[in-house]
């Protein structure tokens, strides 16, 4: 009897301190877009730093599909112990249930880790465009209604949204082509296979320095610090088109608090480095403050952008409308 007792002990202080190594193993990061592309890039930034906090591996997964959609929903099936992340978006966690039936729900079945960055979309189009800028575009798309090709990550995606509002705020056609991911979008846009595309300025920027792609307007108030050369769309010719794009981190519910308080520690130290901030600020990244990365601050905002992009997207009738 006494050796049960004292094997059940060993194993009691066992588990107990396997709970307090967490993490033991490596976290995975699911991404629902293919690599290359912005939340791509912003997940292997922020992996390659969390790395050392944590004392494991962050390992980044691409499950590209469905806007995004895809991804989430293998975080939400998976085990609830800390060990597989979600990093998305305002299209992939907030418009896509404004505009699908998703199997999930975004706020209950999800909880709250941080809030990374954010960082408005920029207009571009491919070199061969004959336009100097925004106004020549508009004139341009015009010319050719119906036949300019939008490159987009899919229905409901961020850039698929972008070009629906810039389409109606110009009263023009766009036809729009869907890809798994803004990162082969911008590809076939580079190569001159689609004429424009709305992307986030993470990935844009890039190809705008290096002269493959032709920049026209950021959708934010004030010019990009990163960029300074490319007008606002108020200054450009299409006053009010502002779309932020902001990403975050969620894990599935019911994961232990404590983990989730490591992994924000994780974050917050990763946001706080220097050279971190400068990659993402070179990017066209905007972090958050202090105060705007603690879980309860991501679970106000996106409870707050849930009903404020609801309320566009459904129907008088109560029906969810499905981009075209």
């Amino acid at each position: 009897m006494k050796k049960l007792l004292v094997a059940l002990a060993m194993l009691a202080a066992a588990g107990s301190a396997c709970a307090q190594a967490y993490p033991s193993k490596p976290v995975v990061m699911v991404a629902g877009f293919a690599a290359g592309g912005p939340t791509d890039t912003i997940a292997r930034i922020l992996a390659e730093r969390m790395r050392h906090p944590l004392g494991q591996a962050v390992l980044v997964e691409n499950t590209a599909g469905a806007a995004g959609s895809i991804a989430i929903g293998r975080v939400v099936r998976a085990a609830p112990d800390g060990y597989t992340l979600s990093i998305g978006h305002w299209s992939t966690h907030v418009v896509n249930g404004a505009i699908y039936q998703l199997p999930y729900d975004l706020l209950k079945d999800l909880e709250p880790v941080a809030l990374v960055a954010s960082n408005p979309q920029v207009l571009v189009a491919r070199s061969g465009v004959p336009a100097k800028d925004l106004k020549e575009l508009i004139a341009w798309i015009k010319a050719n209604e119906g036949k300019v090709t939008a490159g987009t990550a899919g229905a409901g995606s961020g850039s698929h949204v972008g070009g629906i509002y810039f389409a109606n705020s110009i009263g023009a056609k766009l036809q729009y082509i869907p890809y798994r991911g803004t990162g082969p979008a911008m590809q076939d846009l580079v190569g001159g296979q689609i004429d424009i595309m709305f992307d986030q300025a993470v990935t844009a920027l890039a190809q705008v320095r290096g002269g493959r792609i032709k920049a026209f307007a950021v959708t934010a108030k004030e010019r990009l610090a990163a960029a300074p050369d490319i007008p606002t769309v108020d200054e450009a010719g299409v006053p009010g088109l502002h779309i932020a794009i902001w990403h975050a981190l969620w894990v599935p519910r019911g994961t232990p608090k404590e983990a989730i308080a490591r992994l924000n520690a994780a974050v917050v130290e990763s946001l706080a480095d220097p050279a971190v901030r400068k990659r993402l600020g070179d990017l066209g990244q905007d972090i958050p403050s202090r105060e705007q990365q603690t879980p309860e601050a991501l679970g106000a905002h996106h409870k707050a952008e849930i009903e404020k992009w609801l309320a566009r997207f459904v129907a008088p009738g109560g029906k969810k409308t499905k981009g075209k």
